[in-house]
């Protein structure tokens, strides 16, 4: 098992609970998330900035 500092860019919600699933939906394709926090919003862009650690199963 080995962790990984990821940066990801997620499309903004309507909601905040459709937001937390959405990110969590995209960590849990990396990896089992162990942490994450939202850095930036793009209001513009419509898109957050999130950062996290995942633990990934080797082999």
């Amino acid at each position: 098992m080995t962790t990984h500092f990821i940066s990801a860019e997620i499309d903004l919600q309507a909601s905040p609970v459709e937001l937390q699933q959405a990110i969590e939906t995209e960590l849990e394709k990396r990896g089992e998330p162990l942490r994450w926090a939202v850095t930036s919003v793009d209001e513009e862009t419509r898109k957050v900035a999130v950062e996290a650690v995942v633990t990934v199963q080797e082999g």
